[in-house]
């Protein structure tokens, strides 16, 4: 597991492959929480999404690396109460 002390504020996240996936909002216990709007990356939701810390593989590089690739990320997503997300990224 890593060093949760090592994840910032607007921390980008990427999928294992390098490719966008959010922004860090903050951390909310074991769980990252992400923006609601990066615009520049065409995000616009009305709630924010959460990331359990168990699916980060790595912060290096100033980015926060998921253990999975961007296009399987969503799989990962979840909303403020646990569940998965309906939607995909």
């Amino acid at each position: 597991m890593i060093d949760s002390s090592q994840i910032k504020e607007h921390m980008e996240v990427v999928g294992a492959d390098g490719v966008h996936v959010g922004k860090v909002d903050h951390l909310d216990g074991d769980r990252i929480k992400l923006t609601r709007k990066d615009e520049a990356h065409g995000q616009s939701k009305d709630h924010h999404h959460y990331l359990p810390l168990a699916d980060v593989a790595s912060v290096d590089g100033g980015k926060l690396w998921l253990s999975a690739d961007a296009a399987n990320a969503g799989q990962l997503l979840q909303e403020k109460d646990g569940s998965p997300i309906a939607d995909s990224l």
